[in-house]
């Protein structure tokens, strides 16, 4: 191998189906490395099918972390990430070179390519209190108190999500200054090379993919594995496409017909999301996930780069 490419992290991204697992495995082969991942759902070791987790014949193929390392009761955030990521990583480029790091969870990627800043400790109570005034008087309280603490972030963070909002205010009620102002900076140089990859495919192919892959996981046992985890649905791992869904079913909400439409139509809005995302992120290089040479393809362009 190259001289050049010791302490390479080459960065696997894209939506979801478009391929990752593995391409990502492919290039630990190829570079004789490991996967690290950056996907926040499969950490949590009561999610495999819903989270399209890889198969233990995958798992086998190349050494994986972070990877059922969690439970779905356990509070991890980004910013955990990327103490631990670079931790880890920091022991794995004393063995190797390069390191494939695969996800499609953008935060988290961004997590260990540039960091965030330190945030303030909460204060016990804060966000149990917010909680309930969410139950209570529903997201609109929230938003007004919001719209006067932190104006910038009002005017950014989508007002429909929750826990986003919960966030920044508990942070603002524990520290006296506006979730934005700790948000300005990164957490600085990385000690290592970055390389992103990006996987893209035409919607049309991307979208058949998603369909027939939620048909996949109802077939593998999706509807047993989210019943099984009904009793934790308050949990935030378990606000999740593909479990939401069939938790409306088994509420009564929906048929079962009408949670596959939605689970099928709710991923690709989400792929629709991720690919927002990366496409703002100008240091990704994009290739055709339907490439055939994939990985020789990857290889020329890092080599290129590095």
């Amino acid at each position: 191998m190259n001289h050049e490419l010791s302490k390479t992290l080459i960065v696997i991204a894209g939506p979801t189906a478009s391929g990752k697992t593995a391409a990502g495995i492919e290039l630990a082969n190829h570079y004789k490395t490991v996967v690290v991942s950056a996907d926040s759902r499969q950490f949590y070791k009561e999610m495999s099918i819903g989270t399209a987790k890889p198969s233990r014949e995958e798992l086998a193929a190349a050494k994986h972390y972070f990877i059922d390392t969690l439970s779905i009761t356990d509070t991890y955030t980004a910013g955990d990430y990327e103490q631990d990521a670079l931790k880890l990583l920091d022991e794995l480029f004393k063995i190797h070179e390069v390191v494939i790091l695969v996800g499609g969870s953008g935060l988290f990627i961004k997590a260990v390519c540039e960091g965030f800043d330190s945030f303030p400790d909460i204060k016990p109570g804060i966000r149990e209190k917010l909680i309930e005034e969410f139950k209570e008087k529903g997201i609109g309280s929230l938003q007004e108190k919001l719209q006067l603490a932190d104006p910038l972030y009002f005017g950014q963070v989508d007002l429909n999500n929750a826990q986003r909002i919960i966030r920044a205010l508990e942070v603002f009620e524990s520290s006296g200054k506006p979730y934005s102002s700790f948000r300005k900076s990164g957490g600085g140089d990385r000690p290592f090379q970055i390389v992103k990859i990006g996987l893209g495919m035409q919607r049309e192919v991307l979208y058949d993919r998603i369909n027939r892959r939620v048909d996949e996981m109802i077939k593998h046992g999706l509807v047993d594995e989210a019943r099984s985890l009904l009793p934790h649905r308050h949990f935030n791992a378990l606000n999740t496409v593909g479990y939401s869904e069939l938790f409306d079913y088994f509420d009564g909400k929906t048929d079962l017909e009408t949670a596959i439409v939605l689970i099928k139509q709710n991923t690709r809005r989400f792929a629709k999301r991720q690919m927002t995302w990366f496409n703002k992120d100008k240091e990704i290089t994009w290739v055709s996930a339907d490439n055939a040479g994939l990985v020789d393809k990857i290889a020329d362009i890092i080599a290129g780069v590095v």
